[in-house]
């Protein structure tokens, strides 16, 4: 840097992630091995949205501004030789959008400082980026409480002359969740075919959709569990769970050019079946409190939506629930459905026990123990997924990127462009609930 030895900007506390009406203050600070002639010093303070239709692109299709204010922290003059601190200061819009990145857009922030020099002179930058974190409080969600429900029925044809129908069915027991909460999801399979069906794949899917004039819509699968065929004429349940990982939030309120989605899909192979259910992914859980409980089930009687002091395993409820009325209509005898995969295991092929205290800063969460690097000075943090904000096990320190064997879902680079979307929340509601009306 020649006569600049150092330029650095840092925030207050060390700070990194606010929320929106917040101030962001920190101080730049400059140390000059000999004087230094400058027209200004200005601090700019900006968060902006781009999106593009090629992959990991830096040239913006669109683009759209959320706050840009520039503040002169020091009028012409020289800096003599030494050390030299300015402090700043901005507010943040309350109308700011969480922060986010994506194969096609980023959602970014991020504090510019700027020495200009006299003519002639090279210009000294530096900036740092900070996150930011709009809340969704599931509770403002209508409905969000009950259950996301979806059953359709498939007739086929087998051995060439013979005809059969079958009847796939989901649910989970609520529409919304936050990361650490677990998804316990109830699916009934009613074969009336003498042929044997294909396994069952019950998976989380994210879905952002990038709104250039070509819309780009991104399906990830973030996890995924893999479940037994049905028997010929057989009627069978399965009951699974999936622990919601560190993800950015449904929705992104404040910014007009990025949507994220979450549904969980059911499907069947041979016969090809499938059913959606679209959910909520926040900040803030859904509070089941006595003045605001869920509809009384057979399916989940006990149950509570968050992790329990003993934390959480990926695995099926246990088998003395009793079964839900009519999951034995007609008299028909009820199978189990055994689980064959689950994508939330760790190398060694065991679930991942997670403690609540993992989620102590939801949306993302820390490693637990076992996953930690042994030397690590700091406290770790994980990156949620498709996200840029980090959330730390205890007080503001630098962070230390990390890994999480947790949120490394099957197929998680695979995209799909051009795609059919998936329906809206709503056109999901209303076909779920039209369908379930026609068969009463």
């Amino acid at each position: 840097m020649g006569k600049l030895q150092e330029f650095d900007i840092t925030f207050s506390n060390n700070k990194v992630v606010y929320g929106p009406g917040e101030s962001i203050s920190g101080t730049v600070k400059i140390r000059t091995s000999n004087s230094l002639h400058y027209k200004a010093i200005k601090v700019n303070c900006q968060g902006s949205c781009g999106i593009s239709n090629k992959l990991n692109d830096v040239s913006w299709t669109l683009e759209e501004q959320y706050f840009n204010s520039t503040l002169s922290v020091a009028d012409k003059g020289i800096l003599p030789a030494g050390e030299h601190s300015f402090p700043f200061q901005f507010l943040i819009p309350a109308t700011a959008p969480t922060s986010f990145e994506g194969p096609f857009g980023k959602i970014l922030y991020r504090v510019k400082a700027v020495i200009d020099t006299p003519r002639f002179s090279k210009d000294y930058k530096a900036q740092k980026p900070f996150y930011l974190l709009n809340l969704l409080n599931l509770n403002e969600v209508t409905g969000i409480e009950q259950p996301s429900y979806a059953v359709t029925t498939k007739k086929f044809s087998y051995l060439l002359v013979k005809t059969g129908t079958l009847m796939l069915k989901a649910r989970s027991d609520l529409r919304g969740y936050i990361p650490g909460q677990v998804i316990k999801l109830a699916t009934e399979i009613h074969n009336k075919s003498g042929k044997d069906t294909g396994c069952v794949l019950a998976s989380l899917i994210q879905k952002v959709t990038y709104k250039t004039k070509r819309p780009m819509f991104d399906l990830r699968t973030i996890a995924e569990v893999e479940g037994a065929g049905v028997k010929a004429g057989k009627h069978a349940e399965w009951r699974e769970q999936i622990i919601v990982p560190p993800l950015p939030q449904s929705e992104m309120a404040g910014c007009s050019l990025i949507d994220i989605d979450y549904f969980i899909q059911v499907s069947l192979k041979s016969p090809d079946a499938v059913v959606i259910l679209p959910i909520y992914i926040g900040n803030i859980a859904v509070n089941l409190s006595p003045s605001r409980s869920m509809p009384t089930s057979p399916d989940y009687h006990g149950v509570t939506t968050a992790p329990s002091a003993t934390g959480v395993t990926p695995s099926a409820p246990p088998a003395e629930e009793e079964p839900e009325e009519g999951l034995c209509a007609g008299g028909m005898a009820s199978e189990e459905i055994p689980t064959k995969s689950h994508s939330q295991q760790d190398p060694s092929g065991q679930p991942v026990t997670m403690s609540p205290s993992a989620f102590s800063h939801a949306p993302g969460a820390v490693l637990p123990p076992s996953h930690r690097q042994p030397n690590a000075s700091a406290p770790l943090f994980c990156v949620s997924t498709g996200a840029t904000i980090p959330f730390f096990t205890e007080g503001n320190v630098t962070p230390v990127p990390t890994s999480c064997s947790l949120i490394l879902p099957p197929e998680y680079s695979s995209w799909d462009y051009p795609h059919e979307p998936p329906p809206t929340y709503e056109e999901s509601c209303s076909s779920a609930n039209s369908s379930f009306n026609s068969r009463q």
